[in-house]
């Protein structure tokens, strides 16, 4: 299958997955090896024989739809984000659960993948909050809906390549160096939760003061599932919580009762 094949394809497909071509045009070449490998398995000659195919084995659908799991992730992605989310919305967060006499901050993950950002926040609480907050505790549920990823996030075990942007102090204190990996000490693992889920269709229970959902729907997404996610999202989100998108994802008008944070961070308060 050529690359543009591969566009036509995805252009065809993806509507029937509830997704959106423009989110895919970066990636798509991670998508294009696994169509070409199911194909091969198939023993289908090319992207046609693949779309009849398709047509009659409608069980192949939901093989495809996992072809198109987007998982790149690493600690600290964004480092302005989570700057801000270490500098001022934690201690925010922390501020408030204090004042209020709740020893517990609630944060859900959306689409964790391999347990990267999650990790980066429980770090980011520890170090930065936690001294200044001794009685307040932070929860987070991560969820995903790719077993094999939030295996990957239990074992907590990551190569130099995933940590590249995270700060020199981290290593010796939150990440222990064992043979070619790192991993990460579990005292800062302790208060983390993982659960397969697939947000298109089920949710955890609320309320969250914070809520992480970043590259996944809102990149992925078509502009209605984009919408009933976004309000089903806000629905779990406690007075005064907050919601972190991806930087260069624009949300859909259901987003426009809420407040940005810092400037052009994906940071929202409602």
């Amino acid at each position: 299958m050529t690359d543009q094949q591969c566009v036509e394809f995805l252009q065809w497909a993806l509507p029937r997955l509830r997704l959106r071509w423009p989110g895919f045009r970066k990636v798509r070449r991670q998508v294009h090896k696994r169509i070409d490998r199911r194909m091969s398995e198939l023993h289908l000659a090319g992207v046609t024989e693949y779309r009849f195919y398709l047509s009659v084995h409608p069980a192949e659908w939901s093989i495809l739809d996992a072809f198109c799991r987007i998982s790149i992730s690493r600690f600290y992605r964004d480092r302005s984000v989570f700057d801000y989310l270490g500098n001022v919305i934690l201690p925010d967060l922390a501020r408030l659960a204090a004042a209020e006499g709740n020893r517990e901050i609630r944060a859900w993950c959306a689409g964790c993948a391999s347990g990267e950002e999650v990790y980066t926040l429980a770090i980011l609480w520890q170090q930065r909050v936690r001294t200044e907050f001794p009685d307040v505790q932070l929860r987070q549920l991560a969820t995903d809906v790719d077993e094999h990823m939030l295996q990957r996030a239990s074992r907590a075990r990551y190569s130099a390549s995933s940590l590249k942007d995270v700060p020199a102090d981290w290593f010796g204190t939150a990440l222990a160096h064992d043979d070619d990996e790192y991993v990460v000490r579990p005292e800062f693992r302790a208060r983390v939760e993982f659960r397969q889920q697939d947000i298109r269709t089920e949710m955890p229970d609320g309320p969250f003061h914070l809520i992480l959902c970043r590259h996944l729907a809102f990149t992925y997404f078509d502009d209605e599932l984009q919408r009933e996610i976004l309000h089903r999202i806000l629905a779990r989100l406690a007075p005064g919580g907050v919601l972190v998108a991806g930087k260069q994802e624009p949300l859909p008008v259901a987003a426009e009762k809420m407040v940005p944070c810092g400037r052009n961070l994906g940071i929202y308060r409602v």
